[in-house]
């Protein structure tokens, strides 16, 4: 009879630390953003031998995909927990922020996983979905507190983000676009004025027909 495996709580714990080393390095790996790493290089930056880094991804596919959606999860994460004493608006715009930090990062890691699926993929379709839904709160606070363009949604925002992580160029170059488009989102007085007014307008109708 072959002997058992063992799964102590010892080598459970010794086994998802090289899961999260494995996936550590694939993250510094994929993020540079003229790299195209081997599973090799992986394997080094990780300290990891190859045999364990096929253990608990035996393709690159799978890699790429985990390391796709460990990184969105990140999102969703920072969606959860806005920070304190800030306005709506500043609170959104610093998930942007991180938003943006995903799609930029791991451009190439989608671009890779493109060439194995299409755009309908349940790893993107859903990662959309959950983003969306994890980022309306935000958006939606923003927008009642008139720090964010109320002729938006988040959908055509986030869109505009994925734009500007595509384009060629550093970080240094980005910044300043994806700055721009930051500073848009905030409506000027005219639609503040206009919005505030358009409210005004239909509780005054409605206090007419309830009297």
């Amino acid at each position: 009879m072959p002997p058992a495996h063992d799964t102590s709580p010892s080598k459970r714990s010794d086994a998802q630390r090289n899961r999260d080393r494995i996936l550590r390095a694939a993250r510094e790996a994929f993020g540079d953003r003229d790299a195209n790493p081997s599973m090799a290089e992986v394997s080094r930056r990780a300290g990891v031998g190859m045999a364990t880094l096929y253990r608990n991804f035996p393709t690159r596919l799978q890699l790429l995909e985990t390391l796709y959606a460990t990184e969105a999860d990140l999102v969703l994460t920072a969606a959860a927990d806005p920070a304190e004493d800030v306005s709506p608006g500043d609170a959104l715009r610093a998930w942007l922020g991180e938003f943006f930090a995903f799609a930029a990062s791991k451009k190439h890691v989608a671009a890779e996983l493109l060439t194995h699926m299409d755009e309908d993929s349940p790893i993107f379709d859903n990662t959309k979905t959950r983003v969306i839904a994890a980022g309306t709160p935000l958006f939606d606070s923003a927008q009642r507190a008139h720090e964010v363009r109320g002729d938006l949604d988040l959908e055509q925002v986030l869109k505009m983000l994925v734009s500007i992580a595509a384009i060629d160029g550093d970080t240094d170059y980005q910044e300043p676009i994806l700055r721009t488009v930051l500073d848009g989102l905030i409506p000027p007085p005219s639609l503040v004025t206009s919005s505030t007014a358009t409210r005004g307008t239909k509780h005054g109708d409605n206090a007419v027909t309830r009297n």
